[in-house]
């Protein structure tokens, strides 16, 4: 698993993933909405789909926002269901 990055200029979280189950990256499309970022879209490429990947780059995001004093506001289905499966991350939640 690469280190977690934010790609400030294209509002894009992103992690690069290497392991058993394939390489490749997961990101996260967001939109800066005051102190928040709105969680447009989480997407993991090809070869990394059903291998937990994406799992562990919310995780990631979630640790991330809590380090850096961010808050998220998941509008993504996806980014939705994590955190409510996911409660001791509902203080980064905006």
């Amino acid at each position: 698993m690469g280190q977690f990055k934010d790609d400030a200029i294209e509002n894009r979280f992103e992690q690069d993933f290497d392991g058993d189950a394939g390489a490749g990256k997961v990101w996260a499309d967001y939109a800066v909405r005051g102190g928040a970022r709105m969680i447009l879209h989480v997407e993991a490429e090809q070869g990394l789909r059903g291998s937990g990947a994406a799992a562990k780059f919310m995780q990631s995001m979630a640790e991330y926002a809590r380090e850096k004093g961010l808050m998220l506001f998941p509008r993504c289905s996806y980014a939705v269901a994590w955190h409510k499966r996911h409660p001791d991350y509902d203080d980064v939640l905006a």
